[in-house]
């Protein structure tokens, strides 16, 4: 940490300042005015290096360093650099670390709750949908309520950058029915590794990094990650040829900006808050950058990497949601778990109802200017 607990970065560099003046009062030769070195914030991100996510994280570094005319510097450190990719929450919370470029199903081990924050049943809300519901639909503060009251946790988080759905994953062979799934050893994290289990298949939590290599072993015979681009990054496409887009098991997260609450408390306001609405900035960002970059991986994958995209089924879908019906019961033998949940169906209920009435049907006019390409 960069910091001591006891007394503050701000308040010693205020000190230092101020005994810095008064030195430099008795030498006429001296400026007036002493430059302050700019406050180091140590985050580490749950993705390699190679990752397109960790470009996220930096597109983030790069818009608080700019805002704040330099008086934030965020060094981005990739998964493994001080922990490992499912221990910041830890390190944040234990000082380790200042912050953190993660997702909450990450610490989903800790309580199942935080695949609410992300990954939990889908009511017909988009990731856009969810993550407005954290800023203006409660959320915010239910996750306050989470990590610091329940978990006791001395952090703050914000979400950012609404991820588009992601796939159903990469298979050996083609799959089209839910017996077509019985067996398979399948990597997923967070509540869908329930999920995927009501639906036959045994599951392995593991990060980004590990799931090639499970592969090549045997150790899984299916996956999901995220995004295209993430899964060319770790050559999905040597271990497996069909990519299966579309699905319910994580199809409303975003990331998840973690702070160290000691940290971000003894900073002077306006650095809080450009940390704060820095994310807002980065979201779109990252949202601008993965548009152009998933859907460009996604030809290479398909025209050079010899891939064959598809669309999951609608029978593998209609028993995502029944499985989904399952666990929300399960879920809701939890009280926390329950107002949770109770906040998103009365937001998705109202918002999601607008937004699907408003929506034309985007597949009917790019049939129309691109036709014999989608599959529906």
């Amino acid at each position: 940490m960069t910091h001591s607990p006891k007394i503050g970065r701000r308040s010693f560099l205020k000190k230092s300042a101020m005994v810095g003046t008064a030195a430099a009062g008795s030498t006429l030769a001296a400026p007036a005015v002493l430059a302050q070195a700019p406050i180091v914030i140590k985050m580490q991100t749950s993705w390699g290096a190679s990752n397109i996510w960790d470009e996220f994280a930096k597109d983030y570094a790069t818009r608080v360093e700019a805002m704040s005319g330099g008086r934030l510097k965020v060094d981005v450190l990739p998964a493994g650099a001080v922990v490992a990719a499912f221990q910041v929450l830890d390190a944040v919370n234990d000082g380790v670390l200042d912050a953190a470029h993660s997702v909450p199903v990450y610490w989903y081990g800790k309580h199942k709750a935080a695949s609410l924050f992300g990954t939990g049943p889908v009511l017909g809300g988009s990731a856009t949908t969810m993550l407005s519901w954290f800023y203006a639909g409660g959320g915010d503060e239910l996750y306050r309520e989470l990590t610091q009251d329940i978990m006791g946790l001395d952090i703050i988080g914000y979400m950012g950058f609404p991820m588009f759905a992601q796939p159903f994953g990469w298979f050996k062979g083609e799959v089209s029915t839910v017996e077509d799934l019985q067996g398979f050893k399948y990597r997923t994290v967070g509540l869908a590794a329930d999920l995927m289990a009501k639906l036959g298949m045994s599951v392995a939590q593991l990060p980004g990094g590990e799931i090639v290599p499970a592969m090549e072993r045997g150790v899984i015979d299916a996956f999901e990650f995220n995004n295209p681009s993430s899964d060319k990054d770790f050559g999905a496409q040597d271990v497996a040829k069909n990519y299966y887009l579309s699905s319910y098991h994580q199809a409303s997260e975003s990331f998840e900006f973690l702070f160290s609450r000691t940290f971000v408390e003894d900073l002077d306001p306006d650095l809080q808050a450009i940390l704060k609405y820095g994310v807002e900035a980065a979201s779109t960002a990252n949202t601008a950058k993965a548009m152009d970059r998933y859907s460009a991986d996604l030809q290479w994958l398909q025209n050079e990497a010899g891939v064959t995209v598809h669309r999951t089924s609608k029978e593998i879908l209609d028993a995502q949601i029944k499985a989904w019906d399952e666990l929300i019961v399960e879920l809701e033998e939890d009280p926390f778990m329950k107002k949770c949940l109770d906040s998103q169906r009365a937001w998705v209920d109202r918002v999601a109802y607008y937004e699907l009435m408003n929506a034309p049907d985007y597949a009917l006019a790019y049939n129309h200017y691109f036709p014999g390409k989608l599959q529906l």
